[in-house]
């Protein structure tokens, strides 16, 4: 299993396969062709259907901004090894062609290009979270001391600068008012969110600063603002949204907070690995569903809960988002992945509390659960998988 590294990583919005990934490709098939005359690149499948959306053409156009450059939009074109699939070709001043590259943004900003093997390096010799808990019991150590063991201490320092960027993705979305940009003119709601929590008293004080710092995150991404893939783009305002809770509301120290971040890094990665984080394979599940798993295993580290009431919220983070479906309006990350943040994130809290107030003896596993996702996702059509083609894009019509 991968290092949490490449979980975690600092992007802009709005989506990370769909803008940090081509982007990155982009970039790198420009780096082997700086001598080529014109380009011309194909979008397939998901990122041709919601690629304007998600703002893949602007984020392409940028990387060629000095360069002839053509992209062609196939949305019914469906590569078989993923769904966001495009392909680079670079031609010299006759028209020839010097180089050509198909690859696929396979969720959280990651790439994999046909024909090349390249091995992930594997930091983690454990890839199920029944092994990881049979450790944590041998060895009477935390989650967090695994992720410690494997990734070495400067994993701390990583962390630290993960959460600054969280921390500011934060206060940044609070600090903003306005709409935004597309099509939807949807306002920010965060800021005024916020500024309601002084009218309430109690839970219900405690339960909207949470929908505030979620609804920041989100529209942060939204706005195309620097944020932090946790596992996604989509869906980085649940992680970030529950610590800072637990931050502000309980006082829990800062370290206490790194802690959580490796503990939910753990466990987005374990999807990663047996599943799939990319809303255009497995729909939304596979990324505000990850979110929520890794949100919930967060709280019950925080909260002091033991590894089996971890892996126990972890599972019903995931289980009560099974089915899940990937159907942005206009293709946008706006609705209704911005509300769904907010309550992932408030799902999450009560996640932690159910498992902190049992034994941590549960009948489906987070394995299971794990493998019943990737399933449920292959068995979605195509139309809830991030092309905007069915569920609420498709009765909600933008023109």
């Amino acid at each position: 299993m991968e290092s949490i590294r490449q979980l975690y990583r600092v992007g802009n919005g709005p989506s990370s396969s769909h803008t940090m990934g081509p982007g990155i490709a982009a970039s790198r098939f420009l780096d082997k062709n700086k001598n080529a005359h014109r380009f011309r690149v194909f979008l397939y499948g998901s990122l041709a259907a919601t690629g304007k959306g998600h703002l893949t053409d602007y984020v392409i156009d940028e990387v060629f901004r000095r360069h002839l450059l053509e992209i062609i939009w196939q949305p019914e074109v469906f590569l078989p090894f993923h769904p966001n699939a495009m392909k680079f070709e670079a031609f010299d001043s006759s028209g020839n062609l010097l180089c050509d590259e198909t690859v696929y943004s396979v969720g959280g900003g990651a790439i994999v290009v046909e024909g090349e093997k390249s091995e992930p390096v594997q930091i983690y010799s454990l890839n199920k979270m029944d092994d990881i808990l049979k450790w944590c019991r041998d060895n009477r150590k935390e989650m967090w001391q695994l992720v410690e063991e494997s990734e070495g201490s400067d994993i701390w320092n990583f962390l630290a600068e993960i959460w600054e960027v969280m921390d500011a993705s934060i206060k940044r979305g609070l600090a903003r008012d306005g709409n935004l940009p597309g099509q939807l003119n949807l306002k920010r709601k965060a800021q005024q969110v916020k500024a309601k929590t002084a009218n309430f008293r109690g839970p219900f004080k405690k339960r909207s600063q949470l929908f505030a710092y979620a609804l920041a995150v989100s529209e942060e991404n939204a706005s195309g603002g620097e944020i932090v893939t946790a596992p996604t783009c989509g869906a980085s305002g649940v992680v970030p949204a529950v610590l800072k809770y637990y931050r502000k509301v309980y006082k829990f120290k800062v370290t206490d907070i790194y802690k959580a971040l490796a503990t939910a890094g753990l466990v987005g990665n374990l999807i990663k690995q047996n599943a799939s984080i990319s809303g255009a394979e497995v729909g939304c599940q596979g990324e505000v569903g990850t979110a929520c798993a890794m949100a919930s295993a967060a709280a019950a580290q925080i909260m002091g809960g033991s590894v089996e009431q971890i892996e126990y919220a972890a599972e019903m983070g995931m289980e009560h988002h099974l089915g899940l479906t990937c159907d942005p309006i206009a293709g946008l990350v706006q609705i209704p992945c911005i509300e769904r943040n907010a309550f992932a994130a408030e799902r999450a809290l009560s996640h932690n509390t159910y498992a902190l107030m049992s034994d941590g003896v549960h009948s489906v596993s987070f394995d299971e659960v794990v493998e019943t996702m990737y399933r449920t996702g292959k068995d979605l059509s195509s139309h809830y998988k991030e092309t905007s083609l069915g569920g609420l894009a498709r009765v909600k019509k933008i023109l």
